[in-house]
């Protein structure tokens, strides 16, 4: 009976968990055409919309098209088109969801009626398979017969026979016997030269021949993607999925992931190293029909280029035979023109390169240090006075105008709109903030004072890492990943390889690299100016991961901490892990000029092709001089490319940065949600409006290059990052700031508490490049710490953060706030004095 109890149990634990559709196995072969299949489906509306809706969906040969309605079909009227050969396909039973990741989009669908649901899966499995199985056997006739977009589309697409048919033509004689009679003899030159000249004609053929050569061309590189994704060409053999963040030229799919699972030890028999030979052959011969063409569509361009040069000169030479004095006096006043915008255009280069080669810093430049008193710019070195006043040159040219390139933000809808969220004031707040004034009160007298002198003021820190990241092709991911298909991947253990030398909650000071955006707002008067500030800081933030795609942080602990005094910049961090399930992360930084404070949990969410990281809480900021206090929430990040060697990251969604002390203005900003090969790929825009919603300032730019004021040509740069130093790819991409955060000087040891994020093994070792000691310290703290779990839990003890509080907001919000507690017990008596209370490592 025991056993009739639990087999309900596991099917419906099973139900309740992703499952992902496995793929054509080897040897399996012969597949039958599946029938078409139709019907209605819901699809869940793509982002920044929210909600599902109801669309016509038609699945024919293994390509699954969808619209509005059945008559849109028939139109041609596609909404999207996707390549279900070539996409991982997982699906939830229980709540009878199918979703398609195609690696630039992910299809998220789902079934009100279990027959239906049944009938589709069953459908999609076969046509599937039967895709999978067309692009092994002729990789080149599936492209040519079925080979669709990825990414939506609006309207069908020209096909090439169409676009052959389109081709250029010089003015017939029957179109200029219909010229007006009013030409004048120097245009009638030109009438004349054109119906005479047969070089046009030749040149538009020429195009032609080109048009139709480059369409051919178009073929063979799809023809070359399909082998490459059916992993049969030469280099492509090895089954197991590369992990190196390194560049690859082109982007892999890894949309039937169980070949790779299980080749990783396979040999195959002699038939398949037939095919394999065979493929290679195909493309190999594909690689030489592309050059052969290449070259022709060379040599017709030349020809071309040729041609209209010849042609350009026989024009010259009729319109310098014309002597009329009003055309001349129209062509100087042309020439005066084109003058002065040459020599605007180059007045405005030699702007904009003073200023990128003024902030391109080849050395670490400290920020501008607030300084209330002549006596302690007399206690501050040569040095760092001479790093300030370049900072301040830096600011002074980035603050002209020059011609942006960056797209406007188009006008909307949006600009006028209220804000769904009515700000408010809590008594929370309230609480918090006249605590941290007198607690930054405190701790600016002491930086003033130089009681943390000895300990963390230091002008000399380390400029590289010890040891280069190490090399993860060996690693396959996906036998990792598999099961773990929609799951949150905070709970699955990595290895150390996967890791970067930093965790989480030295992330969340990385994000105050750029503070003296803060420091420039507590000193501007204008509140619509102030919030650009901030705006441009919220924005910073996101900078350094740009080059991060392949690594991330170590979790931290629950109790570990980690602790940042930078004179340079002016304030004293602090951040400690509160919150184990869920993870969630506090951090609380005090600075003469602001009070800045974020607790935020992470939610990691695998779709089989991406990786999306949801970022659940908000950031505050506090400025005590205009009694201002700012929050804004954090935008999604998605790691795509997930499984190949050229991973990419992608942030998007909405920032609303409000004051909640004051309703003078709004700030709104969007991250552009694109892909890797569209131009608007990292784009920011936004606006700043007041309480009334007009729009007083303008914002865009792009999140990795710097966020700009105003309409091009006139727009201001607000804010750009700092270079990267030498060889960052070795070292993990990390910027300069990132470099710094982990170094542990021996003035430090004493000072810091045990819990400290510098004194963590593992991720010292990880540093160092000894990856097997990194390895086995990573899985002995973290035995460590399922024994504290659950001996706490066997004990009925609950965990107390140490420097952290939690409270609830006047919207009963659960948060996160520090106690006050950290810089006094680290005066007196010291954590070198204090007995530890837990043991984390």
């Amino acid at each position: 009976s025991r056993e009739r109890e639990t087999i309900p149990e596991d099917i419906t634990l099973q139900a309740d968990s992703w499952e992902i559709i496995e793929g054509l196995k080897i040897g399996q072969s012969n597949v039958q055409r599946p029938d078409k299949h139709e019907g209605f489906m819901l699809k869940k509306r793509k982002w920044p919309l929210k909600g599902w809706h109801k669309r016509f969906f038609v699945l024919d040969n293994g390509i699954l098209k969808y619209s509005k309605s059945p008559i849109d079909i028939q139109k041609g009227k596609l909404h999207g088109s996707i390549d279900v050969g070539l996409s991982v396909m997982s699906i939830k039973k229980r709540a009878r969801r199918i979703d398609l990741d195609t690696e630039e989009h992910i299809y998220h669908l789902k079934v009100k009626s279990q027959d239906i649901f049944d009938a589709w899966v069953s459908k999609l499995r076969h046509h599937r398979l039967y895709r999978q199985n067309e692009i092994v056997r002729s990789p080149r006739d599936a492209t040519m017969r079925t080979f669709p977009p990825s990414a939506a589309i609006d309207s069908p697409q020209p096909t090439p026979a169409v676009v052959n048919e389109v081709k250029p033509t010089a003015p017939s004689n029957s179109s200029t016997s219909s010229l007006p009679a009013s030409y004048s003899n120097g245009q009638s030159k030109v009438v004349a030269w054109l119906q005479e000249s047969e070089e046009m004609d030749k040149c538009a053929e020429e195009l032609a021949r080109c048009q139709s050569n480059l369409t051919e061309l178009s073929r063979l590189l799809q023809s070359l993607e399909i082998l490459q994704r059916t992993q049969s060409a030469p280099n492509f053999t090895d089954m197991q999925v590369p992990l190196s963040a390194s560049m690859s030229p082109v982007r892999l799919h890894s949309s039937n992931p169980n070949l790779c699972a299980e080749l990783v030890d396979f040999q195959p028999p002699v038939s398949h190293l037939t095919d394999s030979v065979e493929c290679a052959s195909d493309y190999i011969k594909l690689q030489e029909e592309f050059c052969i063409i290449a070259q022709k569509v060379h040599s017709l361009l030349k020809s071309a280029f040729n041609t209209v040069a010849i042609e350009k000169e026989k024009i010259k030479q009729i319109l310098s035979d014309q002597e009329q004095p009003d055309q001349s006096a129209q062509i100087n006043s042309l020439r005066k023109s084109l003058s002065q915008a040459l020599s605007q255009n180059a007045e405005l280069r030699t702007r904009l390169n003073r200023i990128h080669s003024e902030s391109v810093l080849t050395e670490q430049v400290v920020s501008v240090n607030i300084i209330s008193t002549p006596d302690e710019v007399m206690g501050i070195p040569l040095t760092q006075q001479a790093s300030n006043e370049s900072r301040l040159s830096m600011s002074e040219s980035v603050s002209e105008f020059f011609d942006a390139q960056e797209v406007l933000l188009s006008a909307s809808s949006s600009e006028n709109e209220g804000s769904d969220d009515e700000s408010y004031v809590s008594d929370v707040s309230d609480n918090i903030s006249e605590d941290n004034a007198s607690v930054t009160d405190n701790v600016s007298r002491q930086m003033a004072n130089g009681d943390f002198a000895g300990s963390a003021f230091r002008n000399g820190r380390r400029s590289c890492l010890s040891a280069p990241c190490p090399d993860t092709s060996n690693i396959n991911l996906w036998n990792i990943l598999r099961n773990n298909i929609g799951k949150d991947l905070s709970k699955v253990s990595m290895p150390v390889e996967l890791n970067e030398p930093l965790n989480t909650l030295q992330r969340m000071c990385e994000e105050l690299e750029y503070s003296e955006l803060l420091d420039k707002a507590a000193e501007t008067e204008d509140p619509f100016e102030r919030m650009v500030l901030v705006a441009a800081f919220a924005v910073s933030g996101y900078s350094s991961t740009y080059y991060r795609a392949g690594s991330k942080p170590f979790n931290p602990l629950l109790g570990e901490t980690y602790e940042c005094i930078r004179e340079d910049k002016g304030f004293c961090f602090f951040s400690e892990q509160v919150s184990h399930h869920p993870p969630v992360s506090a951090c609380h930084c005090e600075s003469k000029n602001f009070t800045f404070w974020q607790d935020v949990r992470w939610k990691n969410k695998f779709w089989g092709k991406s990786m999306e990281i949801l970022p659940i809480g908000s950031v505050n900021l506090m400025i005590p001089r205009f009694g201002d206090q700012y929050e804004w929430n954090k935008v999604t990040t998605c790691v795509h490319n997930i499984l190949s060697g050229r991973r990419w990251i992608e942030h998007y969604g909405e920032i609303t940065i409000r004051n909640i002390k004051s309703s003078a203005c709004l700030c709104k900003l969007t991250f552009v949600k694109g892909n890797y090969w569209s131009s608007n790929v990292n784009e920011v825009q936004g606006f700043v409006m007041d309480q009334e919603g007009k729009v007083i300032h303008r914002l865009f730019g792009k999140w990795h290059e710097g966020l700009y004021c105003g309409v091009p040509p006139s727009a201001k740069c607000i804010w750009r990052p700092g270079s990267m130093p030498t060889d960052y790819e070795l070292y993990y991409g990390f910027t300069r700031f990132a470099i710094e955060l982990n170094e542990l000087c021996p003035e430090l040891k004493d000072a810091l508490p045990r819990t400290d994020a510098r004194f963590r093994p593992d991720q010292r070792y990880l540093e160092e490049g000894n990856l097997e000691m990194a390895s086995s310290e990573k899985q002995r703290i973290e035995d460590m710490q399922r024994a504290r779990r659950k001996w706490n839990e066997e004990n009925n003890i609950k965990h107390e953060p140490r420097f952290f509080k939690k409270v609830v907001d006047a919207n009963h919000r659960e948060r996160w706030v520090s106690n006050n507690t950290y810089w006094e017990l680290r005066k007196n008596p010291g954590f070198i004095n204090m007995e530890s209370t837990v043991t984390l490592w």
